[in-house]
């Protein structure tokens, strides 16, 4: 589906989309890759960095922000497929800084909505996160609007508009504001206690590999409303800093601003429009104009009613030795 197409990915500089870039010549031959993000550094660290891992004759930068919706329309001309992963995701940092925030991460999101409607993109694919769910924190608070602003969209598509969804999944392992650079830095540093904000707390593991193949499923199999969510498995926080070092002496800290015990992915709420498939589960949208059978992906099963998908009542669990193997294969 994706063999010569052209494919933009807004926020391409980050850990997605180098990984996307990577695996996308690797699976597929696309006709083009365009790489749309604010910062001429990281693309030219980027350039450099891929120069000989993939067909860079295939790659262009292009410089412009989710804030412009000029430049969107202007880099959106000729684009099949856009994937956007552009936001402000520092919880901290969008607390002190609200509406720049709000800019990005709202307005940004209904600048790609118009400009992907307006230049004929097939389907749009949002990157969001397990924030948005029950938010507790203005960064999640944006990404649910965001959320419910690509879905809605598709309200807008006609018979063969733009088709809109959206994969959700949490902090990715080794990832920017990941837990285990932090206890990275600390072990290197030679220290031996590792700060754990509380020792009931647990996460999902997915790897950069696994988000990645979401949003390629998305692509290939969405008809516009869905939420994909990968089934990973989860663990304790407590297991992941013996993982890293056997011998740690683990300080409770207390829970951060914003910050919750367990990742939810699938609410209570949202079980009576979910279904599970072999390797993941589908939210589809509850609007009276999405009432076609036909919208539903052939294989699912419907969740019992009061369904709830977090990493505390999860089937699939991560021991610390499991824990350790993953981290060799990440080489983290």
């Amino acid at each position: 589906m994706l063999n010569n197409k052209t494919i933009l990915i807004t926020g391409g500089t980050g850990s997605f989309g180098k990984k996307f870039l990577e695996m996308i010549f690797h699976q597929y031959q696309p006709k083009k890759v365009i790489i749309y993000s604010r910062d001429e550094f990281k693309q030219a660290n980027m350039k450099m960095e891929y120069q000989n891992k993939v067909d860079m004759s295939k790659v262009r930068f292009f410089i412009g922000d989710v804030r412009d919706k000029d430049r969107l329309n202007r880099a959106f001309r000729g684009v099949d497929y856009v994937i956007h992963a552009a936001a402000m995701k520092q919880v901290p940092t969008c607390e002190y800084n609200p509406f720049e925030a709000i800019k990005t991460n709202i307005h940004g999101a209904q600048n790609v909505i118009d400009a992907a409607l307006d230049c004929g993109v097939k389907k749009v694919v949002a990157l969001s996160t397990d924030k948005a769910v029950n938010p507790i924190n203005l960064y999640g608070g944006t990404k649910l609007v965001s959320d419910k602003l690509f879905i809605a969209a598709n309200a807008y598509k006609g018979v063969d508009g733009t088709t809109f969804s959206v994969v959700r999944y949490g902090n990715v392992a080794g990832s920017r504001g990941s837990i285990i650079p932090i206890f990275r830095d600390i072990i290197d540093h030679g220290g031996s206690e590792l700060p754990i904000t509380d020792f009931r707390m647990t996460r999902f593991w997915i790897t950069l590999e696994q988000g990645v193949e979401l949003v390629f499923k998305a692509l290939n199999e969405s008809k516009g409303g869905e939420t994909y969510i990968s089934k990973i498995p989860s663990f304790h926080i407590n297991d992941l800093a013996y993982a890293m070092l056997p011998n740690a002496k683990l300080k409770e800290i207390g829970i951060r601003e914003g910050e919750k015990l367990h990742e939810v992915m699938v609410t209570k709420d949202d079980s009576r429009l979910s279904y599970e498939y072999e390797n993941h589960y589908i939210v589809y949208p509850n609007f009276e104009w999405w009432n076609n059978e036909n919208y539903f992906t052939p294989g699912g099963k419907r969740v019992d009613e009061g369904f709830e998908y977090n990493s505390n009542n999860n089937k699939q669990w991560l021991s610390v030795e499991d824990l350790r193997c993953e981290l060799e294969k990440l080489h983290l």
